[in-house]
């Protein structure tokens, strides 16, 4: 069973403007999904249709077998989503907005559960205090803890991590992991495509509304990232029509300290990296060094989308 089945998802604003088209994706059943796009993409138009925050303009989605819209009552109370924007009352303690919260899914408070998840959280020491008193990150972390009070199937994480330090991070993504670990969905967006290379073992990737692909991690690693020769002269590379036919084969391009090569595969499964190495010998001469480096997350997605400078010439990186 997938866990969320989204199918022909679209969002159109007044004057036409379509956030969602036709988006149809599947959540498998305990895995750490990451949902990625640049900014405008249309992630939190999705994010608030899963949390009936705003309704779809055409669409069906099902969350464990249930119709999120027409089974809104059953399906909230199996869903836990930590939301961009930081708000709830100033005058509660953690512990109290963790009460109310547990209260608002019709959940009866458990005591245990709330402790562990404020020691979890690292909130223990501020438990007392009211919540206008806690820092940016305090109060990040509390939302999350209000998602998972009732234990949810499926966490929606949005941006969980957007000012909070680095050793935090670490202890809450070990926390997220444990309860992944222990079967819970967890749906994550982020501009940290590092941490989700590293979290996630599916992804879906979507730009302009539209899903450019959504596929397991290593899958879309292995099928789309490339392998790149950099070579090293020491000085900036400006490749003449002459050069960009010899090495036609590579795709090469120049960089501010040398150029580099694209990898593939030759007629017999090996690596091409001889012969590319070689070309660019007999182009440039021996280089003061030379490595391989495989695309990452972020190259992949650069690529795909289009957006940044580096959606083609991210090989070179060192």
């Amino acid at each position: 069973m997938y866990a969320l089945e989204i199918n022909g998802l679209g969002k159109v604003y007044e004057k036409g403007n379509r956030a969602l088209n036709d988006v149809s994706l599947r959540v498998p059943q305990g895995s750490f999904f990451a949902l990625l796009g640049p900014n405008g993409a249309g992630k939190s138009t999705m994010i608030n249709i899963l949390a009936d925050i705003v309704r779809p303009s055409e669409g069906r989605v099902t969350l464990l077998g249930h119709d999120l819209f027409s089974e809104r009552n059953w399906c909230k109370r199996r869903m836990g989503v930590v939301p961009q924007e930081i708000a709830f009352d100033p005058f509660f303690t953690p512990h109290e907005v963790l009460r109310f919260t547990a209260g608002l899914f019709g959940c009866r408070p458990d005591e245990a559960w709330l402790d562990e998840l404020l020691e979890r959280l690292e909130l223990t020491r501020h438990a007392g205090k009211k919540a206008r008193q806690l820092s940016g990150g305090m109060r990040r972390r509390l939302l999350v803890a209000q998602a998972l009070v009732h234990r949810p199937e499926l966490v929606i994480l949005d941006e969980p991590t957007a000012g909070v330090d680095v050793e935090l991070r670490r202890r809450l993504w070990d926390f997220m992991r444990e309860l992944n670990a222990g079967g819970t969905t967890i749906l994550l967006t982020t501009h940290y495509l590092d941490e989700a290379e590293e979290l996630c073992d599916h992804v879906a990737i979507i730009d302009r509304g539209q899903l450019l692909t959504a596929q397991p991690m290593r899958t879309l690693m292995r099928e789309i990232a490339s392998s790149w020769l950099w070579l090293n002269y020491g000085r900036p590379v400006t490749l003449t029509d002459e050069d960009q036919v010899a090495l036609a084969g590579f795709e090469p391009r120049g960089s501010e300290e040398g150029v580099c090569l694209k990898l593939g595969q030759s007629q017999d499964g090996q690596s091409t990296f001889h012969q590319a190495y070689q070309a660019a010998v007999a182009r440039f001469g021996p280089p003061m060094d030379a490595g391989v480096r495989r695309e990452d997350l972020e190259d992949v997605f650069l690529r795909l989308t289009g957006h940044g400078s580096q959606a083609q010439g991210s090989g070179v990186k060192s």
